[in-house]
């Protein structure tokens, strides 16, 4: 790795903090991830995760959008910053050291978690067309946010391009490369919120579709994050469907590539029909199984994302055999098979083998930005550059979307 560069920390923090440290920070709807790393090597030093806290005050963006609407945002960002504040301490404390000594923290995050961390009313997000107050790069002081480090920290934040396509999207570009690729790549970052992009060096366009948080583990009756316990994996032999646990351990849930897998294998044998219609719950265990309603859930994220891509494919002029490269960020990208994503629906055909797992590309894209200047100041140009595909409203989309809605005969 290259020397860090850390030119806009003054020389008074550096003769304050002999040994600085630089953290970034995935603030997701679901998760949250920091990353610490040393300010003069740029060696990582850590990665931490959580369940973001907020859920409390709704599942969706939408919802905490209203809440914070009707009570005031402060709540909800005091509630991430104390997330935070408990990851980067538990960071620091791993290798010995002291959160005091983080001298810049850079986020990313959907426009809706930008605007409730800093304060900024969502009143335009919550109503089509769902435009953010706030869409260029952020700096700030850290501490005026809650954020218990150095008290001359800088808290920078990545630009929005636009609706719910954030500052996440903007480091998932950066980290991914596609600004820089010849030919045509899709970017997809399932959450959620699902963000996707397509486009090369010359062109990107860019939009976000409600997902649901199916593919997170959310929503679902026996739903749980990729950790262990959680089936992760199904697959179809001689009409019996069996399944891998993270862990080796026995099943205690089913997370979002385990639940895609058993839609496929439950279409493949015949105990769904296309419509997404089962006669009865199938159950792996007593306790562990896919009911009715995880089916429609699953249904619905997968009608939006696949709506998504075709729109998207509209915009730019081209065909789905165009694009040459799928990358999938996001935890659920790691584990999802392919194959049973094209038989769902979730994906064309087409792109089956072109699908390829980038890993939580939004926190590496922060990650980057803290530690080279450089690539914080592109990410503006990133923002701007990217064009924004508003579905929300889209007569299109909705008679697309209920088209999308049953599996693949």
């Amino acid at each position: 790795m290259k020397k860090a560069q850390i030119p806009y920390i003054s020389q008074e923090i550096l003769e304050d903090v002999k040994r600085p440290l630089l953290a970034a920070v995935d603030l997701g709807s679901t998760s949250i991830v920091t990353y610490l790393m040393d300010g003069l090597t740029g060696r990582q030093l850590s990665v931490r995760s959580m369940l973001n806290p907020q859920k409390k005050y709704g599942a969706d963006v939408v919802t905490r959008s209203s809440y914070a609407l009707e009570h005031g945002a402060g709540i909800l960002s005091g509630c991430a910053a104390e997330a935070v504040n408990h990851l980067l301490r538990e960071a620091a404390r791993e290798c010995q050291r002291s959160s005091e000594d983080i001298v810049r923290i850079v986020m990313v995050g959907n426009t809706c978690m930008h605007h409730l961390f800093l304060n900024i009313p969502t009143d335009t997000l919550v109503v089509a067309p769902h435009e953010p107050k706030v869409k260029e790069a952020v700096k700030r002081n850290a501490l005026d946010y809650g954020l218990l480090v150095h008290p001359s920290a800088e808290l920078w934040w990545l630009p929005n391009i636009g609706g719910f396509v954030g500052a996440d999207t903007v480091g998932c570009i950066l980290a991914s490369g596609v600004h820089e690729q010849e030919e045509l790549v899709l970017l997809v970052d399932i959450g959620t919120n699902a963000e996707l992009v397509l486009g090369n060096r010359r062109r990107r366009i860019a939009c976000s579709t409600a997902a649901g948080p199916a593919f997170e583990g959310v929503k679902t009756s026996c739903g749980m994050r990729s950790s262990d316990g959680a089936i992760d994996h199904v697959t179809e032999e001689g009409g019996r469907l069996l399944y891998h646990v993270i862990g080796e351990t026995e099943p205690v849930g089913i997370c979002g590539s385990g639940l895609l897998d058993a839609a496929a294998c439950l279409l493949k044998t015949g105990f769904m029909d296309e419509s997404g219609r089962m006669e009865k719950t199938w159950h792996f265990t007593p306790k562990v199984g896919v009911s009715q309603k995880d089916i429609r859930e699953l249904q619905l994220a997968k009608a939006a994302i696949a709506v998504g891509i075709r729109l998207l494919c509209s915009r730019y002029g081209a065909e789905f055999s165009d694009i040459r490269e799928v990358q999938l960020a996001g935890a659920f990208g790691s584990y999802m098979d392919p194959a049973s994503a094209c038989a769902v629906g979730l994906f064309p055909s087409e792109l089956e083998h072109k699908i390829r797992p980038i890993g939580n590309a939004a926190g590496e894209g922060a990650r980057r930005a803290a530690l080279y200047v450089e690539e914080y100041e592109v990410c503006s140009r990133l923002a701007e550059e990217t064009e924004f595909l508003e579905l929300a409203g889209d007569r299109e989309f909705s008679d697309a979307f209920m088209e999308e809605l049953p599996f693949p005969v």
